[in-house]
């Protein structure tokens, strides 16, 4: 199978325009008439990913967050990327990444709302007005009958598969109106109290975010940045494997290395 068809089945179901400017996608390393046997799909293409996809003879990474963020001006072993790039490319393995169109455009904020039951969701963070469907990032809805924060914490942790979260706020608060934000969700506390959200699901809070949230009355469950975000994982999996079909005899392989902190 010719990776161009790959990626037209990834780009129909998050196309590349609704990437953020900032972000870097899709096709970042490889040949559109590459043949593809074996994907790997991780959620970072980390050194121990890509060493799995060398040692596992794979033809294309598939990754979430990009590998290659800035311009790369040297390709050689004294830089991290460098290392990376040509430890892929001298094994002749693609690299594809969908980030912020996946967050956007069919994927992520989605799945996160499905999972903990989300209703007449919005997106929270509107960044392609265009036509009568606006998409964006992250989700806003509601459960149908409130519940503590500290039930919804639980409920986060069980449909996550996580053992932690951090909650700032009254844990016996109850909420009903919801924003859930994979990632780095920082940015979003002020578009989810225009949203009179009475509490957000995300990643990556820091102590002082935290804190002003709930002055503002906004209570904060932080599932870190893996937490919510693994879930790309097995979703690609059936995804591809749903367009390929049965009789395509392609390979997937999912490696979730697991959360990159440790919590004593």
């Amino acid at each position: 199978m010719k990776l161009r068809t790959i990626m037209n089945w990834l780009e129909e179901l998050s196309p590349l325009q609704y990437a953020e400017e900032w972000d870097n996608v899709g096709l970042l390393l490889g040949d559109e008439n590459q043949e593809i046997r074996h994907i790997m799909i991780a959620l970072d293409a980390s050194d121990y990913v890509i060493e799995q996809a060398v040692e596992q003879k794979v033809d294309l990474l598939l990754t979430h967050h990009p590998m290659i963020f800035r311009a790369v001006k040297q390709i050689n072993n004294q830089s991290m990327v460098g290392r990376r790039i040509w430890k892929l490319a001298s094994h002749q393995i693609s690299y594809y990444a969908m980030h912020t169109n996946f967050d956007v455009k069919g994927g992520m904020a989605e799945l996160a709302a499905e999972r903990i039951g989300l209703q007449e969701t919005v997106p929270l963070d509107i960044t392609s007005p265009e036509g009568a469907n606006p998409e964006g990032i992250g989700r806003i809805g509601t459960i149908a009958e409130s519940i503590t924060v500290k039930s919804l914490a639980g409920i986060v942790k069980d449909k996550f598969g996580l053992k932690n979260v951090t909650v700032y706020g009254d844990l016996q608060r109850r909420v009903q109106k919801i924003a859930i934000c994979p990632g780095s969700g920082k940015s979003e506390i002020d578009n989810a109290l225009r949203a009179n959200a009475e509490v957000l699901i995300t990643g990556d809070i820091g102590h002082h975010e935290g804190i002003d949230a709930v002055d503002m009355g906004l209570e904060i469950i932080d599932a870190t940045h893996y937490g919510l975000e693994h879930i790309f994982i097995e979703f690609m999996e059936g995804y591809l494997k749903e367009c390929a079909g049965e009789s395509a005899g392609l390979q997937i392989t999912c490696l979730d290395t697991g959360s990159p902190v440790t919590v004593l």
